[in-house]
C-alpha cells in the first residue's frame, strides 16, 4: 500500500502541473472561501473533496491531458 503522504505529494504533483489553469482556479476560488472562514478543525473535508471533484469534471468532460 502506498503511503498516504506520497499519495498526497503525487496528487499535488499532477494538480499543478497538469491540471488547466483556468479549472483549478475555479477550484480554488470555490474553496477559499469556506477555508478562509473557517478553522482548520471545523472543515468538512470530504464535503470539500466533493466540490472540487465536481468543478474538475465539470471542466474536463471531454479534454485530454498532455
Amino acid at each position: 500500500m502506498i503511503p498516504e503522504e506520497v499519495e498526497n505529494r503525487i496528487a499535488r504533483y499532477f494538480l499543478h502541473m497538469y491540471l488547466p489553469d483556468e479549472v483549478r482556479m475555479a477550484v480554488e476560488e470555490r474553496l477559499l472561501p469556506s477555508c478562509i472562514w473557517n478553522e482548520e478543525e471545523d472543515l468538512d473535508q470530504d464535503e470539500l473533496v466533493r466540490l472540487a471533484i465536481e468543478i474538475i469534471d465539470k471542466q474536463l468532460e471531454d479534454k485530454k491531458f498532455r
